[in-house]
């Protein structure tokens, strides 16, 4: 299947892969930005997200990703991954590092990260309320665990809509398939990297940037005081800036990829 997925301007594809809490909607106030700067951008919604219905089979999120690119003729790209999305976005810079021309991770995951005991009472949470039949409970979970102080209410009531959605799709599939997981190595990423994180989001996720930022070969951190889990809606006055200097002096957005 092809993922649900926007397309807008012209010039160099930058990808936006959303956060499991969100959907491709996430990267609303984003778009624009990049459009004026010159790129072309598409966000697309992983399977059971958004748009994309769930999965029929097995599946590999990566994969779909790249089904979906290769689709829009896009050989090169800069990639930009949240929480989940960064996950996704670190398997196709190590799987596929020759088309990735720079990688920004806001606040990303990890394959294999072993959860602190915070992140996994959250999750063993989480799954209580979703088994007891209450969405609402597990949605207002994740607004409150993962955005920020300074995000203002329609971001909150933003991220509330995506989340509960996404878990109204996926309750309501008749079979779960799982996503397959192919081995790769962090050591083949060779895009330069901006990693984000944000001291009022769960520990886990500057513990993964921090070790990222030393496993990369070409990769620096920025830890932002006031951010949650989510900056690019809690602040995009300050994430926009960030992201558009970062991918004009690595050149994703200026129309030159790296050789070889």
């Amino acid at each position: 299947m092809t993922l649900a997925h926007d397309v807008a301007g012209s010039g160099p594809t930058v990808l936006l892969l959303h956060s499991t809490a969100c959907d491709r909607r996430m990267w609303d106030p984003q778009v624009p930005a990049l459009v004026d700067a010159g790129c072309r951008v598409v966000r697309s919604d992983m399977r059971g997200y958004g748009d994309s219905p769930v999965p029929d089979g097995p599946y590999n999120n990566a994969e779909d990703v790249i089904e979906l690119l290769d689709l829009l003729g896009a050989e090169e790209f800069a990639l930009v991954g949240s929480s989940g999305g960064g996950r996704v976005a670190l398997e196709i810079a190590a799987r596929w590092p020759r088309r990735v021309t720079s990688l920004v991770l806001l606040c990303t995951a990890l394959a294999g990260h072993e959860p602190s005991a915070e992140l996994q009472a959250f999750g063993e949470r989480e799954d209580a309320l979703l088994e007891a039949g209450d969405v609402t409970g597990a949605t207002d979970l994740n607004v409150d665990t993962l955005v920020g102080p300074h995000a203002d209410q329609a971001a909150r009531e933003q991220v509330r809509e995506m989340q509960r959605h996404a878990f109204e799709v996926q309750l309501a599939a008749v079979e779960e398939f799982p996503q397959l997981r192919p081995e790769f190595d962090l050591a083949d990423i060779t895009a330069p990297t901006l990693v984000i994180s944000g001291d009022h989001d769960l520990p886990d996720f500057r513990q993964i940037a921090v070790r990222l930022s030393k496993e990369l070969a070409d990769a620096r951190h920025l830890q932002l005081d006031w951010a949650g889990h989510l900056p690019s809606l809690e602040r995009p006055e300050v994430v926009n800036p960030l992201l558009l200097d970062f991918l004009r002096e690595t050149h994703a957005g200026g129309g030159r990829g790296r050789q070889g």
